[in-house]
């Protein structure tokens, strides 16, 4: 396993953003600055936490997509991709929630004096978190490979894969945003080697 270099303690924390593109491969990425020691905080883990402490709240507003008080995720998901108006009563309930757990975090992780954060955010763009970082990493691939990424991994029909692309901000607008782009079009190792580099490049 490759380490990141030794941090050096005094300065000040670095908080780097981390998204992409449904399909682009930020996950992936998030994955490779782990294994070289980067601490790297997932938004999406915080919004299913959220899903299930605001249960109650969503299957309130959703209840077409709960049975007996649960939400069944796949319907949820489904109905929100499809139904912009949805999307943004379901954002309104969880964004304060995954905003107010990266805070507390980055806060915790900033006081134990952790030199680099990264956080790897699907909506960072759309939900302002842009501005109070010191960087965005954006992941980058062909409209083609993230549709067959989808496909592959989620069983969704390119219909489907479509429509979730376009319910995001279009990959070329996260581009002219990025402080570095990582592009994802050929094989994981090449992809591991962009973020080894990139790495080197940013670790304090």
């Amino acid at each position: 396993m490759n380490h990141a270099p030794e941090q050096k303690r005094g300065k000040p924390t670095l908080l780097i953003g981390l998204t992409g593109s449904i399909g682009s491969g930020k996950s992936t990425v998030a994955r490779y600055l782990r294994e070289l020691g980067v601490t790297v905080l997932d938004a999406d883990e915080y919004a299913r936490e959220g899903a299930l402490v605001l249960q109650k709240e969503i299957c309130h507003q959703f209840p077409e997509v709960c049975l007996e008080g649960v939400i069944d995720r796949k319907k949820l998901s489904e109905h929100v991709f499809s139904d912009a108006a949805a999307r943004a009563r379901l954002e309104g309930i969880l964004h304060p929630y995954v905003r107010s757990r990266l805070e507390a975090e980055v806060e915790h992780l900033t006081k134990s004096g952790v030199d680099l954060i990264v956080l790897e955010i699907p909506l960072l763009f759309e939900s302002g978190w842009d501005k109070r970082l010191d960087g965005v990493l954006v992941v980058a691939a062909s409209l083609e490979n993230r549709l067959k990424r989808l496909a592959e991994r989620s069983r969704l029909s390119e219909a489907s894969a479509t429509a979730r692309d376009r319910a995001q901000m279009p990959q070329e607008e996260k581009i002219k945003r990025a402080t570095w782009v990582i592009w994802n079009d050929q094989d994981p190792s090449v992809l591991h080697e962009h973020v080894c580099a990139w790495a080197k490049e940013v670790l304090p």
